[in-house]
């Protein structure tokens, strides 16, 4: 069985965390539940600073000496406005409070700050362990105001021979003392290179080709890493997020990217990956020697978040030490807003978060470089946009959260690249994302991710498609890394003049050219012929192919361009659906409640309202409860709205499910409530306090569980929905603290995606795997 996503490790990969972030509180949620229910502090106001005051003098002047809480307000409240640190209380009240948090900040001296961290635990001491002393000490006397104006006005050599003295609570706070022109110009001078290559070189943007498939199904991936190559597009890795992390499926994805690479002979030239937990990567590589390539890993900045994607440092420099020898290392996903989002923040600002993410992956790529002969290959996708409004709302936050990104990875002089992405229930449209990557792309960034289009087949968000890699190289004189471009010539995408050749935008074009690496001997009709069939197979699964161009060459062909609107549109009434008095009436034996948020508007703008439940719906909950009169059941169904109650309501759906699990169920000796407890406006939180509510008196040694199927986000053609499976021994209903970290799930459930009979055999499989039972390892492709 996998040590990954379906052991008892809390393995979630990034399609899980989406997953719960857009049905669980459009991401893992503020705090705890627990911890919500504390009071937390205000907002700071900051109208009274003294001439000369710096951050510690005027917190000792307000609150009669240092106090930590207040010093976190202060840095926080130096941020660019931001809706995920005001929901922890660091952000500016006003505009007058920035201002003057910035004025205190700029006269505070580095030295201090370093002895004065935000949070101290191992992450924090590996950041000093692996900080420059020696440059460290150079700027013992500096003030931060200094040390912006060193920024913008030295040279890249004269700023390198002191960045690495800065620790990553500094770095998180040059950004605040900065406009996004500054940004941009601190970004234009920092370039960090990938080892042999010109990935991460000033004038060289490439791209992470993402090609995801609602199914994993070798044939959706393997065309469109051919689609990506039909458009020039692709150099610094092929990256896949899995759908199902289990072993036997993650090794099928490795294969097929491998194949691509060997048959094409470009193992020296491009790393592939399949982001399932590193732990997943890890036992594949053992078990199936040579088949994984970069290793990845999502990250985070504390401790304690840490935990929740199951890693600690020293797990992850025992991955970076495995690397011995190799060419290719790690790859690592940040982005602002995951530790207050899964409770783990302990008070401190986003972007100081992030900062910390940055150090940690300095301290990785440190390791790295005393194994890999040829220099330590390290790079990081910074995800911003990725968990949603939560996080941040507006284009203009995007653009400057990718412009504080970049300064911050660059100074812990890493090759940074970045996700421009929004989720459908953000108010950045599409037209949106283009204006973004305008006002990013003078800021240099090693390179985006890249989609067929920008909407994401399997994970529902929107971000960078191949044609938007063509129009920026275009636009801002950007090149592909030069052994790669090397390739796209001999395919024959572009031409000895570097300009695109007739067979730009045609993957049946490069299928052909794949099938004669192998040794093909077939026509090019029947080849043809061949892929016809299969783009047309792919294309039935919901992932769309790119092919030819519109009215410009980095225009979407027209009818895919419809196409894409017409899902953007589907996807906003999907997001404002809600279930109807029918749908709810025809569900058998229901049990309707439903939760704190007022409205639909309520539940999409303040995530914690659809994690309560009402108090008239906790009464009916008690009811099922005494209903039980002793007796009480294995489990409970419950079934949510979440961020698409059309996912729960489209014919074909939620019934099969439920017959099929229920079947399952019984035949497998396992007692469920006949009754069907059906939440509207319900985020994944919400099962867990209906299982806390419903367990609370269970046997403290047998086990229980709650199936909580729930809408998941909008935008793709599938209407998904997901299976959340939490399953505990009474004890734990009893101490009521069910979160996240236990819960197993089944996605992409839909009569187009994953079959919804296929998904209860999968849910039954998964339960056993939890309770101890021996079953088979992969449920799809192995």
């Amino acid at each position: 069985m996998s040590k990954g996503m379906f052991s008892d490790q809390h393995a979630l990969s990034r399609r899980d965390l989406l997953l719960v972030a857009g049905t669980a509180a459009a991401t893992l949620t503020a705090y705890s539940h627990a911890a919500r229910a504390a009071p937390g502090p205000s907002n700071l106001v900051i109208n009274d600073v003294k001439r000369d005051e710096d951050v510690f003098a005027y917190i000792s002047r307000i609150k009669g000496g240092f106090d930590e809480t207040t010093y976190r307000q202060v840095l926080g409240c130096a941020n660019a406005f931001k809706e995920g640190d005001q929901t922890i209380a660091v952000a500016a009240e006003n505009d007058t409070s920035r201002t003057n948090a910035r004025a205190l900040l700029a006269r505070t001296k580095i030295t201090d700050l370093d002895q004065h961290p935000l949070f101290e635990d191992d992450l924090q001491r590996l950041i000093w362990q692996t900080t420059d002393r020696a440059q460290q000490e150079k700027l013992k006397d500096w003030t931060m105001g200094q040390l912006k104006e060193f920024l913008l006005t030295k040279s890249e050599d004269e700023i390198k021979g002191v960045m690495y003295g800065l620790t990553s609570d500094t770095i998180g706070c040059v950004p605040k003392l900065m406009s996004n022109e500054e940004l941009i110009t601190v970004s234009q001078k920092i370039f960090n290179v990938m080892p042999g290559t010109k990935l991460g070189a000033k004038g060289y943007m490439g791209a992470r080709i993402q090609p995801n498939s609602p199914t994993d199904h070798p044939d959706d991936i393997m065309w469109q890493v051919f689609d990506a190559f039909s458009y020039a597009t692709g150099d610094i890795v092929i990256g896949t997020n899995p759908v199902d992390s289990t072993v036997d499926s993650v090794v099928t994805v490795e294969r097929a990217l491998k194949d691509i690479v060997d048959t094409f002979k470009l193992v020296d030239v491009i790393p592939w990956c399949v982001l399932a937990h590193i732990d997943v990567q890890g036992e594949v590589s053992e078990d199936f020697p040579g088949t994984v390539s970069t290793v990845f890993q999502s990250l985070a900045g504390t401790d304690d978040c840490n935990k929740i994607f199951d890693i600690t440092n020293e797990k992850i420099l025992k991955y970076a030490r495995a690397k011995a020898g190799e060419r290719y290392g790690l790859y690592f996903e940040t982005g602002q807003g995951s530790e207050f989002t899964n409770g783990a923040a302990n008070g401190v600002d986003m972007m100081v978060l992030e900062s910390r993410k940055y150090g940690f992956s300095r301290a990785v790529g440190m390791e790295l470089a005393k194994v890999q002969p040829k220099g330590a290959w390290l790079h990081v996708n910074d995800v911003a946009g990725f968990i949603g409004p939560e996080v941040f709302k507006s284009r203009e936050q995007l653009v400057r959260c990718c412009l504080e990104d970049m300064v911050m990875g660059k100074l812990h002089g890493l090759t940074i690249g970045l996700d421009i992405c929004t989720t459908l229930h953000m108010t950045v449209s599409l037209d949106d994302l283009d204006w973004c990557q305008d006002q990013i792309m003078p800021a240099n960034p090693a390179y985006l991710i890249a989609l067929p289009t920008k909407n994401d087949p399997m994970l529902s968000y929107l971000t960078t498609a191949f044609q938007d890699h063509v129009r920026v190289r275009d636009k801002f004189g950007f090149k592909v890394n030069d052994a790669m471009w090397d390739f796209y010539k001999r395919l024959g995408i572009v031409g000895k003049d570097n300009s695109y050749t007739s067979k730009y935008g045609d993957p049946l074009w490069v299928y052909y050219q794949y099938r004669l690496a192998k040794g093909d001997k077939r026509s090019k009709d029947a080849v043809y012929a061949e892929g016809r069939r299969m783009m047309t197979e792919v294309e039935a699964r919901g992932v769309d192919l790119a092919t030819g161009h519109g009215e410009k060459i980095w225009d979407l062909n027209p009818a895919l361009a419809t196409k894409v609107r017409g899902l953007y549109d589907d996807a906003k009434l999907s997001l404002w659906a809600e279930l109807t008095p029918d749908f709810i009436a025809a569900v058998p034996s229901v049990v309707p409640v439903r939760t704190l948020s007022k409205d639909r508007n309520d539940y999409i703008a303040h995530p914690t309202t659809g994690e309560t439940l009402s108090p008239d719906s906790i009464k009916a909950i008690e009811a099922i409860r005494a209903s039980w009169k002793g007796d009480m059941p294995k489990g409970q169904i419950v079934i949510s709205d979440g961020l698409n109650a059309k996912a729960i309501m489209d014919d074909g759906h939620l019934s099969p499910y439920l017959e099929e699990m229920r079947r399952l169920l019984g035949d497998a000796g396992v007692s469920v409530s006949d009754k069907n407890i059906l939440v509207t406006s319900g985020r994944v939180r919400a099962g867990y306090r209906i299982g806390e509510t419903l367990f609370a008196d269970a046997d403290p040694n047998t086990f229980r569980g709650v199936l909580h199927i729930i809408g998941e986000r909008p935008g793709t053609m599938h209407h998904a929905y997901s299976v959340y499976i939490t399953v505990a021994k009474g004890k734990r209903w009893s101490e009521k603290d069910i979160d996240h970290d236990m819960t197993k799930l089944v996605s992409n459930v839909a009569d187009t995606a994953l079959a919804p009979k296929e998904a209860a055999k999968e849910t039954l499989t998964i339960i056993r795997e939890i309770i101890g039972k021996d079953v088979n390892g992969s449920r799809r492709f192995g």
